[in-house]
């Protein structure tokens, strides 16, 4: 009985001891993850769960925050209609962007990855110049104006195809589809970037060994070698396009304002922004800030369990 008792003791003091040994074994591992570990814990984690704590109060800056409950989600939830409205248009760009752009930036990858590598290099420095580019999408203002200046609306007159001028970031029809195009434009950057180097790093000794084993053309290469050989690169596209594509609001912002006629381009972060920079209602912007959160962990989730069946 004696034994019985103590067996899980040992077990547990011996699992300690086996851990602060690898600790120590590889400590400078540690005290070079240290300085980043501490600005992620402060910056990032800590914020998560202080956001989600506010998200039970009524908090203005002004007042101590009150505790309310649930009373912030069902009000989002519930009675705010223009939520349901920027909940909708966030869908709507995140479906379309981030599909799209994932697809783009890695069939331009892949073409791109055959050329020589002098042209190779400069067509990356195309493809990824967008998303560097700060508020360079602003020459779409121009291209979207809404008079006969503006190229587009100057173009469809010229052929005919329209007799006045459409109010592209104006009207409600076609406000949408211009925050499409425009991030669509940005978002292949970084996602491009990093299945360039994907691509890269494929070992070309499997080519052979494949086509020993039986693969014969390109498309079975890239499905049983490459993209099985690029998960990791894949992924990061896979959780940069999905966060990129769910917390759009500079774009609508800057070409549809803010707030967008009829909120037509109102998107969550957009919303957030309304009540936490505009109103200062911390309370409920951290209730919609929670479930952004969500939503991006179910969409990265879904992602990671569709990416695990590549190659089979």
């Amino acid at each position: 009985m004696q034994a019985q008792l103590t067996q899980p003791t040992i077990s547990k003091k011996t699992r300690r001891e086996l851990l602060w040994r690898e600790v120590k074994k590889h400590k400078h591992s540690y005290i070079l993850m240290a300085p980043y570990v501490i600005l992620f814990f402060t910056f990032t984690v800590i914020p998560v769960f202080m956001s989600l704590g506010i998200s039970f109060t009524s908090f203005d800056l002004l007042q101590p925050p009150r505790y309310v409950g649930l009373d912030n989600y069902t009000k989002l939830l519930l009675d705010d209609d223009v939520f349901v409205i920027a909940l909708k248009n966030t869908l709507i760009l995140a479906v379309v962007t981030g599909p799209v752009s994932y697809l783009l930036a890695f069939v331009f990858a892949w073409l791109i990855n055959e050329l020589p590598p002098k042209l190779r290099a400069f067509m990356t420095l195309i493809f990824y110049a967008p998303s560097i580019s700060g508020n360079a999408f602003l020459m779409w203002l121009i291209i979207f104006s809404g008079d006969i200046h503006g190229y587009l609306n100057a173009f469809l007159i010229n052929a005919g195809i329209i007799d006045n001028p459409i109010l592209w970031l104006k009207d409600t029809n076609y406000m949408i589809w211009v925050i499409i195009i425009v991030q669509l434009w940005l978002s292949l950057g970084v996602s491009f970037l990093a299945f360039i180097a994907g691509l890269q790093s494929v070992d070309k000794t499997l080519f052979e060994a494949g086509a020993i084993d039986g693969v014969k053309n390109r498309w079975q290469e890239l499905w049983y070698i490459t993209l099985p050989s690029m998960k990791p690169q894949l992924l990061f596209g896979a959780v940069m396009q999905i966060t990129t594509s769910l917390a759009i609001a500079e774009v609508s912002m800057q070409l549809v304002g803010f707030p967008s006629v009829q909120y037509a381009g109102h998107t969550i972060v957009t919303h957030l922004i309304d009540f936490g920079s505009t109103r200062f209602e911390l309370g409920y912007a951290s209730a919609i800030a929670t479930l952004l959160f969500l939503i991006m962990m179910g969409a990265n989730l879904l992602v990671r369990s569709i990416l695990r069946k590549v190659g089979e």
